[in-house]
């Protein structure tokens, strides 16, 4: 009689069989002769024990095994836990079955010989992985799934770590928001018992947010719940620029403080979700959330006390401190911005870890909320050490010398917040920069500063359209922190189609050691201004300027600061000889003069070289937070005296201040103000001829938007008349040259708007703001009216060329050419305030740091020419 364990095994089997899916696996497909048409493999035998006959018990005689390949026979029976000589029963046969298939060495094993108890054990090894493939994925490269997967070519196949690789990849898919990925595990046989193993993917669509439900909700409609969570329904307009309309479990709990957090600012303390459920749509593409809340009563604050055990910080200096009043509605947020202060103040006492805590009492029956201060007993806490880690380039003594604490020193809270804006405004490290305070003992605490070095060479190219310039393109480099010594090294060519220059520069912050600034540079400088006649390009007059100058500064306290220069400058003003210059006796283009009626007055006045030797001061205050301010206010307020020695005497003072404010949801508000005067000490007795020469006028901020450069102020405008004595005022047509002022003034409001997470990844910054302004304050130049120009059909009698009055016809032997003659306007010499209104965003790109700025210029005055487009950008190194 043939005993056979098949039934005895199938539930061993059914989970083993390599045609079945597992946890999504397909039937794999077998190598054949033709590859392209694979075949279904066939189903795998089921374990089996066979005997001729059935005894109750036995004595293994021998042990043999058969199939093995890789594995020693003395492994397999080792594995069965079979030895011969031993007593066998079904029983014992069974375990040894089971105990082969759980070593997931096998894919199939038959055991026989139980009625002779010669045993031998058929194996048929599990293949060996050859190389593992993914195929359809798109969305995740492999680089992103491979390290998911735990199986490596070289190792044993195995269909428990298929069925944990396949969970893997889909719970990465998961997290990416595509739940409805789906992976399909398959296999290809080749020789020698090998096997590729292939992830077949279907990666499928974001599952996005169909609907936000919310019930329970009395107080405040959905709308408006809905804008206080991180999640948001997809759909609507822009919508294709959202970055957390997509199902996220993690943002689901995320949803739920949010609401908490929300209510709990509006006096519901007894408020709580009592479910969040997300569910798939039938059709697996997207969820719909429900939550279910429980707003309760609506709180007001009861007695408000303090209670501290403090000898230097007492109950009437903490509710001195206290903004919270009796009566006003419970506010978690108010009490958190309380706690806050009580703990800098604290650590203005040198108390690092001040025990801070609120004790609430409730009562519901009036529906207030008692709340009291208390401040535990705290040590004063002493500085220790200050560790300073991540600097590589940037040397310790540099970072170390921004701390406005030491070693040793008692805590103080504000000089550590002061440390940090010091060192955030060295621009070395990331923006986000803490110093964190670690315990060491009762009484003493290690200050960490983990730094993230930024690039801090710039490469900067500068580039905007221009209703005057056209185009408009500058570089320069620069190196901030030089040999990461903190000293500043600027090197460069600045080109424009206006400008040309050449700069050397060097500053030493912190010379001989001491907290003194020595910088110091040379400079030559070639500025061409230009104007267009309809599309051709005029060059109006050149001002080469060669000089260098030398500068000092120190603190005077901790956020003022006192600097002197001394300047030294040789200006060269000329214009074109063959276009401004007319020789009248014919004497050669050497004594040929400036013509006013090409250049004009105001032009001609200005030829010639001036030396300029000027020394001033600038008095300054900040204590911002950064070089990307978000609190605190600047100002400063300097002077240039030019007198001692050089050809020109004048007092220049200027002045500019800016605030920042942290606004709620992340805004930023800033408001600045800049301006200047300038006051000649010298008359040259020309009505005509202003005291302040061009080059040393004020033209305006450095960035008007919305304006071109030099686009606002006092300008000279010439005119043509047609052939009919009636003025062509067409922009084309214009001749138009900005002649600065001796005043102007600036102010921009402007407001950051914060972005999502996935924008600020991008390093997106946008922003809204207006600008206005003015330059002016200039002496009204001569100016000059001609009519058309006639030349002499003969010059036999001598004749030379006339201009006669506007619109009148050329006298008898002469001939009109063309040239019908001009007039001159002053235009733009005006306080009265231009102002224009934009958006903007700065861009930390692949390329470097770009600002792109939109601006309409609302108000302007008679000859102001504006640019709507400009943008900036430059690369770091």
């Amino acid at each position: 009689m043939n005993l056979n364990y098949r039934d005895r095994f199938k539930r061993v089997s059914t989970g083993l069989l390599l045609g079945t899916a597992l946890g999504g696996l397909t039937q794999p497909a077998w190598a054949q002769d033709d590859p392209l048409a694979p075949q279904p493999v066939p189903q795998a035998a089921e374990p089996q024990v066979q005997a001729q006959a059935e005894p109750r018990t036995g004595v293994i005689r021998s042990i043999s095994v058969t199939g093995n390949s890789r594995i020693e026979p003395e492994t397999v029976t080792a594995y069965a836990n079979l030895r011969p000589g031993d007593s066998y029963t079904a029983e014992t046969l069974d375990a040894a079955l089971r105990a082969l298939y759980q070593t997931e060495l096998f894919r199939d094993v038959v055991i026989t010989g139980a009625d002779t108890g010669n045993i031998i054990i058929a194996v048929q090894e599990n293949p060996v992985i050859n190389r593992i493939v993914l195929e359809g994925n798109r969305r995740l490269k492999d680089d992103k799934i491979a390290p998911e997967i735990r199986l490596a070519p070289r190792q044993i196949f195995t269909r428990s770590k298929v069925r944990a690789d396949v969970e893997r990849i889909i719970e990465l898919y998961k997290r990416e928001g595509r739940f409805a990925a789906v992976v399909e595990p398959k296999i290809v046989e080749l020789d020698q018992n090998r096997v590729d193993l292939v992830f077949e993917i279907v990666e499928g669509e974001v599952s996005k947010i169909r609907s936000i439900n919310i019930l329970g909700n009395e107080q405040f409609s959905d709308g408006k719940l809905k804008k206080e969570m991180f999640s948001k329904e997809a759909g609507g307009f822009l919508g294709f620029l959202k970055s957390n309309d997509s199902y996220d479990p993690d943002r689901l709990a995320a949803d739920q403080q949010k609401l908490r957090a929300f209510y709990l600012t509006q006096g519901y303390a007894d408020f709580r979700v009592v479910s969040a459920l997300a569910e798939l749509t039938p059709d697996r593409e997207d969820f719909v959330i429900t939550y279910v809340v429980e707003e309760g009563p609506r709180y007001q604050f009861g007695k408000v006390e303090a209670d501290s055990a403090l000898r230097d910080f007492t109950e009437e200096q903490v509710m001195s401190a206290v903004t919270i009043k009796e009566g006003q509605w419970f506010d978690a947020s108010a009490v958190e911005d309380n706690i806050d202060n009580l703990n800098q103040i604290a650590g203005l006492l040198g108390y690092a870890f001040a025990d801070i805590q609120p004790r609430y009492f409730r009562d519901p029956e009036t529906q207030k909320i008692d709340i009291t201060f208390r401040v535990g007993e705290t040590q004063r806490v002493y500085i220790d050490r200050i560790d300073i880690n991540g600097n590589t380039v940037t040397r310790d003594n540099v970072i170390r010398r921004e701390f406005r604490v030491a070693e040793g020193d008692a805590f103080n809270a504000a000089a550590i917040r002061r440390s940090e804006d010091r060192i955030k405004s060295l621009g070395f490290f990331q923006e986000e920069l803490e110093i964190k305070q670690e315990p060491v003992g009762e009484d003493r605490v290690a200050l960490n500063l983990d730094v993230e070095e930024r690039s801090t060479g710039e490469v900067q190219l500068s580039a905007g359209f221009s209703s005057l310039e056209r185009f408009l393109l500058s570089a320069s480099i620069a190196q901030r922190n030089w040999m990461g010594k903190g000293q500043q090294l600027s090197a460069g060519v600045n080109w424009s189609r206006y400008s040309k220059s050449v700069q050397l520069g060097f500053v030493e912050p912190y010379f001989m050691g001491r907290q003194i600034l020595l910088g110091g540079d040379i400079y030559r400088r070639d500025f061409n201004s230009f104007n267009f006649i309809g599309n051709q390009r005029n060059t109006t007059y050149s001002q080469n300027s060669t000089g260098g100058g030398i500068r000092l500064g120190f603190p005077v306290t901790e956020y003022f600061s006192f600097g002197a220069r001394y300047r030294l400058v040789n200006d060269e003003i000329d214009l074109s000889r063959s276009l401004f210059f007319t020789d009248p006796d014919g004497d050669g283009p050497l004594e040929a003069e400036c013509d006013p009626l090409k250049a004009g007055n105001y032009l001609c006045d200005e030829l010639g070289t001036r030396l300029t030797s000027s020394i001033g001061y600038t008095l300054a205050f900040n204590n911002t937070d950064g070089l990307r301010a978000t609190r605190g206010q600047r100002f400063s307020v300097s002077q240039d005296f030019a007198g001692l020695g050089g050809d020109v005497k004048y007092l220049k003072s200027s002045a500019n201040a800016a605030k920042y404010f942290r606004l709620p949801a992340d805004f930023i508000l800033s408001v600045q103000g800049e301006g200047g005067y300038i006051h000649p000490f010298e008359d040259n007795g020309d009505e005509f001829r202003d005291d302040i020469r061009l080059t040393d006028r004020f033209f305006g901020p450095q960035s008007f938007r919305g304006f071109d450069i030099r686009g606002i102020g006092p300008r000279v405008e010439r005119v043509l008349f047609d052939e009919d004595g009636n003025l062509v005022e067409q922009k084309d047509d214009l001749v138009s040259n900005a002649l600065g002022g001796r005043a102007y003034y600036f102010g921009r409001v402007e407001l950051e708007i914060p972005v999502s997470a996935s924008f600020r990844n991008f390093g997106l910054r946008p922003s809204a703001f207006v600008d206005v302004g003015s330059v002016w304050s200039l002496t009204s130049p001569e100016l000059t009216t001609v009519g058309p120009l006639c030349l002499p059909t003969s010059t036999d009698n001598g004749e030379v060329p006339v201009r006669v009055d506007p619109g009148a016809d050329c006298p008898a032997n002469f001939a009109g050419t063309g040239d019908y003659g001009f007039t001159e306007f002053f235009r733009g010499n005006s306080a009265s305030p231009r102002l224009s209104v934009g958006v903007g965003v700065n861009w930390v790109s692949p390329f470097g740091p770009l600002r792109i700025d939109l601006a309409k210029a609302l108000i302007k005055q008679d000859g102001d020419d504006t640019r709507l487009f400009s943008f900036n950008v430059g690369t770091q190194f």
